[in-house]
């Protein structure tokens, strides 16, 4: 199928006199304003368009100006049933939210915040563009454009583009083709503005374009660059991203709150973003982790955190090469998982406790059934029989939310031989513990905590949270019971992850759980270039799980790894 041009623009478009257009049916080209098409979705941008007309059109129209964005969207709602009538009721739940939102950005006038004059650089923003017609994405964040003039071209083509072409079909399109269908509309409209772009300008114009239709647009050429494990945009004008374990300010901008948007609708499919859902916690589609947060919770403007998702395999041993822990602190470790000890993975946020999870998961035996439960599905797996299970949040209505606990609990009735909880953060602690209790061993979990003693408090904690009433000693016993090893892992101030405590859960002594830690990092200093030094240490005692060590037949191999 080629992208064929509609009639009215064949001068336009420089066609010859003799040529026959294509017929609109068999183009891309057909026009991107119907409300219609056939028996497909309605062009909800159409629609609000229609009621912005009528609301200019009113004479005792309400002054939108001088209103806050949620009392906008209240006006909004109103008018858009009121005008629509019969169309708007005859749209599912989305394509309402989505007419609303659409008359809502074209309404709300932000208020003006005072902020310092930007300083006038005579060097126009350069964008970042990857490289078109290659497999090989990474190189996108090597070959920044060295010319304003795709930024500037970008502006004058994108409009005229999505004018001529029918976006549904063009997604449909094998990407190879549709680059290459795009890249021969460019030419043409690059010739019909009379931009001047080289050969390697014109190539990066039309990845910048594709990245909009069929990506994240700005996002994509961070999104390639396997140095970055963090990228964080604080509204339009702002990219910031962690590359080994250090905040970098880059280049990366976008045109404006709506944009950034347009972006984070893309991002949560199946999930919703608007005023009445301000934040959502999502995921792309190679398992990253993302949290979005809008006006008006987000003051300046949209705000993305993306989590990447390392395509490097992550073990234990690579963590050692690493200097993530030492050589003996991970055979003990691999131990402990094939032990089927209870394991419980404390840090900080960004402190890498994700990936050690996913590390210790890699020891455990082929033969386990294992159900994993997250708030937005990013653990590894390699065994062959895992469950995946993730919580969601409430529809339009408030109603059908799943929550972490309710998984766990129906979980318990799945046969699992482990459980795996991506982070235990409320009163699923209580249900994680009892399951823990009543045969299901080798299970591992995640909690926020700065220390291994306050991972435990915080435990506690968050089983008070199920509203059961269990005096404080009651708790402790289970606690005691149900966890052998704590693990506490943090981000250090020269960006690198390492493991700090390895710590036993040894039982109780009147009201106290009591523990004894295996391993300690001790700091001694750091070098010229800032680098921390110092040593991961063996306290010298007898681990407590020796016997089921030695159940297991790892105990000769847990005692080499202590010498």
């Amino acid at each position: 199928m080629g992208f064929g041009r509609r009639s009215s623009d064949a001068a336009v478009n420089g066609a010859s006199a003799g040529k026959a257009a294509q017929p609109p049916a068999a183009t891309l080209a057909a026009t991107a304003a119907t409300a219609r098409k056939g028996d497909d979705k309605p062009n909800c941008f159409a629609l609000a368009e229609r009621v912005i007309e009528s609301l200019t059109e009113m004479p005792d129209a309400p002054d939108f100006a001088a209103m806050s964005r949620v009392e906008v969207a209240s006006h909004a709602t109103a008018a858009t049933e009121k005008i629509l009538g019969k169309d708007y009721f005859s749209l599912n739940l989305l394509e309402q939210r989505e007419v609303v939102t659409n008359v809502v950005n074209q309404l709300y006038v932000p208020p003006a915040r005072e902020e310092p004059p930007e300083e006038v650089s005579d060097v126009p923003e350069q964008p970042i563009a990857a490289v078109w017609g290659t497999n090989d994405r990474s190189a996108a964040s090597e070959r920044v454009s060295s010319s304003s003039s795709v930024t500037i071209a970008r502006n004058k083509v994108q409009p005229v583009l999505f004018e001529r072409i029918d976006i549904s079909a063009a997604l449909s399109l094998p990407r190879d083709e549709l680059t290459r269908q795009i890249s021969e509309i460019v030419l043409e409209i690059s010739r019909e503005e009379k931009l001047q772009l080289n050969k390697a300008e014109q190539e990066d114009l039309v990845q910048v374009l594709l990245d909009e239709m069929l990506g994240l647009g700005p996002l994509e050429p961070l999104l390639a660059d396997e140095t970055i494990n963090d990228i964080m945009v604080n509204g339009h004008n702002q990219v910031y991203v962690e590359r080994r374990g250090k905040l970098e300010l880059t280049d990366v901008k976008f045109r404006d709150d709506r944009h950034v948007m347009n972006v984070a609708t893309r991002i949560v499919i199946g999930r919703r973003v608007d005023e009445s859902s301000p934040l959502v916690d999502a995921r792309l589609a190679d398992g990253s982790r993302v949290n979005i947060i809008i006006p008006p919770l987000a003051i300046d403007g949209p705000s993305i955190s993306i989590r990447k998702f390392s395509k490097k395999k992550i073990t234990l041993d690579v963590m050692e090469r690493q200097e993530n822990l030492s050589a003996s602190m991970a055979a003990v470790l691999k131990i402990a998982a094939r032990a089927r000890l209870n394991i419980l993975i404390s840090g900080g946020t960004g402190s890498g406790k994700t990936t050690l999870l996913n590390a210790m998961s890699q020891m455990i035996d082929h033969g386990d059934r294992i159900v994993t439960i997250e708030d937005a599905a990013e653990l590894q797996l390699q065994q062959p029989h895992v469950v995946r299970l993730e919580t969601r949040p409430s529809n339009l209505e408030g109603q059908g939310a799943i929550t972490m606990r309710d998984l766990v609990k129906n979980a318990l009735r799945m046969r699992p031989d482990r459980i795996i909880l991506g982070e235990v953060r409320g009163s699923e602690a209580l249900d994680m513990l009892q399951a823990m209790n009543t045969g299901h061993e080798g299970s591992m979990c995640t909690v926020h905590a700065n220390r291994p003693r306050e991972a435990l408090t915080r435990l506690e904690n968050m089983v008070s949270m199920a509203g059961v009433s269990l005096p404080p000693k009651a708790v402790r016993t289970q606690i005691a019971a149900a966890i052998d090893v704590i693990i506490q892992i943090s981000r250090m101030r020269d960006g690198i992850r390492r493991i700090t405590h390895v710590m036993e859960v040894v039982g109780m002594e009147d009201d106290i759980v009591t523990t004894q830690d295996l391993f300690n990092f001790e700091y001694s200093g750091e070098n010229t270039s800032g680098m921390i030094l110092g040593d991961f240490k063996y306290t010298g005692v007898r681990p407590h799980f020796s016997s089921k060590a030695e159940y297991f037949g790892l105990e000769r191999a847990l005692l080499e790894a202590l010498r």
